[in-house]
């Protein structure tokens, strides 16, 4: 099985999910004519996501703490590829509330991200592109990043 390849697919399937909400919050920046009318858990999903990126860069080009187990000797730590995925599923699995009514449609599309995280994470690992620790390590970044947007579009308690 090629393990890459699926997880290539999975990465890029991320990305296109990710697309449809900057599509949507580029439409109401439109529609609505100003920043502050675009709903709020699109515009504010831009903050984890930045900090994903600054992550990325971080350990890719400044900060390399281990090579990937191929002997490519390119950075691994962390997975990109577990990172963008297990970050942007946990976006949309907190923002989905605001967009899909349906309880059930949620609970299978929180199944099917869980689900494609879960493959991605062992599918990098199985790939030989990463060790298990760049996977967990991932993981970490993206729950953390969940967290934040989490903290920063829930509403206030009154």
């Amino acid at each position: 099985m090629n393990w890459d390849l699926i997880t290539n697919v999975i990465l890029l399937s991320s990305f296109l999910i990710l697309a449809v909400f900057g599509v949507l919050g580029l439409v109401e920046l439109i529609t609505r004519k100003s920043l502050k009318k675009v709903d709020k858990p699109l515009l504010r999903m831009l903050i984890p996501l930045a900090l994903t990126a600054i992550t990325y860069i971080v350990f890719d080009k400044f900060w390399i703490l281990n090579v990937r187990p191929d002997g490519s000797g390119e950075p691994s730590f962390p997975s990109s590829h577990v990172l963008a995925v297990a970050t942007i599923f946990a976006l949309v699995a907190i923002a989905l509330p605001s967009y899909v009514k349906s309880k059930t449609a949620r609970a299978v599309l929180y199944l099917l991200m869980l689900a494609l995280t879960v493959l991605v994470s062992v599918g990098r690992v199985l790939a030989n592109k990463h060790w298990p620790s760049d996977v967990a390590g991932a993981l970490g970044f993206a729950a953390i990043n969940a967290l934040i947007y989490y903290l920063i579009i829930k509403e206030p308690k009154k």
